[in-house]
């Protein structure tokens, strides 16, 4: 028994830390991480052009004991071809305790179709969650430069039938008709916009020969105040012609709008109806020029010579030459 409590005692001595208090870890339990689909959104940062920026906040639930080196990825699938369109991978560190975190994630793909976001979560390398949501309908975001409340009035939406470009014939003098062409643009948002070009054109019906343009310049307009910009374009008569409207803002055409002016009395213009072919001069349409207009009228093109309606002043002197020839000769035989 003396020896067995000499042992006893000896032993803690001959082996250093067996007396010691065992060292405590944080935390031994497992960790446990979970996406939460319905709290994770997916935003539009900005619509470059042919490009979407997506910016994704995806949510981490956590519980139990810590999670180290935890990776997030997510990845934009084309809905279509099945092929990857973007990926990006984060690394979110070390998670503990009992919380949800965000991890902010932004990707970008091109301004059409659909997508299916896939987010996956890895720990230690390791994947722990998975989750799907799918996006649609990305053509129909406006681009940052075409982001404006300003825009051609469409009176179908309100159940009549009025045209959104309306025209009416100043005069017809030479061949030429002079049109009055005005349209609507309609400020919907909550503040004042504008500084914004509206270009008019008016293009023969069969040839799509441009036969005269004019552009107004558009300053402030007013939250829901509507204004017609008017311009005159002169055209060589007996022609239908389709008049169009181009919105510009910044250089960009950010919307447009046409109607039909019928000229000609035997046949009528309607909107998408099948062509057919028509008697047509180019003679009538030649050396015109284009027009741009501010705020005051322009004066119609001087005449020049040519073949067709519209060019009669030098056949007239050259009719004139040959009758007074044709009498000089008979007096003096």
């Amino acid at each position: 028994m003396v020896v067995l409590l000499v042992a006893m005692l000896a032993t803690p001595l001959a082996v250093p830390g067996i007396l010691e208090e065992p060292t405590e870890r944080e935390d031994f339990r497992r960790s446990f991480l979970s996406l939460q689909t319905s709290d994770s959104t997916i935003a539009v940062r900005s619509v470059p052009g042919e490009t979407v920026a997506l910016q994704l906040d995806t949510r981490l639930a956590h519980r139990g004991g810590t999670a180290e080196n935890v990776t997030l990825e997510v990845r934009a699938i084309d809905g279509e071809t099945e092929l990857l369109a973007d990926k990006q991978r984060q690394s979110v560190g070390d998670i503990s305790g009992e919380q949800s975190i965000s991890v902010l994630t932004n990707l970008s793909v091109e301004r059409q179709g659909s997508y299916r976001i896939e987010t996956l979560v890895y720990e230690n390398g390791s994947r722990v969650a998975r989750g799907t949501r799918t996006i649609s309908g990305v053509e129909a975001l406006t681009p940052d430069y075409a982001d404006s409340s300003v825009a051609f009035e469409r009176f179908e939406t309100s159940g009549t039938n009025l045209p959104t470009i309306t025209y009416s014939i100043d005069r017809v003098q030479d061949n030429r008709s002079t049109l009055n062409v005005s349209s609507y643009l309609t400020n919907s948002g909550d503040q004042a916009a504008g500084d914004v070009i509206v270009v008019f054109r008016a293009r023969q019906a069969d040839s799509d020969a441009v036969a005269a343009t004019a552009r107004r310049q558009i300053g402030s307009i007013r939250p829901g105040e509507t204004v017609s910009p008017a311009v005159t374009l002169t055209v060589p008569d007996d022609y239908n012609y389709w008049l169009d409207a181009m919105l510009v803002k910044d250089g960009v055409i950010i919307g447009t709008a046409t109607e039909a002016a019928n000229l000609d009395p035997s046949e009528t213009l309607e909107a998408n109806e099948t062509r057919r072919d028509v008697e047509f001069d180019s003679g009538d349409f030649a050396d015109e020029q284009s027009t741009e207009q501010e705020v005051e009228r322009t004066e119609p093109p001087r005449a020049t010579t040519g073949s067709g309606p519209g060019f009669g002043i030098a056949a007239t002197l050259v009719a004139l030459l040959g009758a007074t020839l044709l009498a000089r000769r008979q007096i003096n035989d």
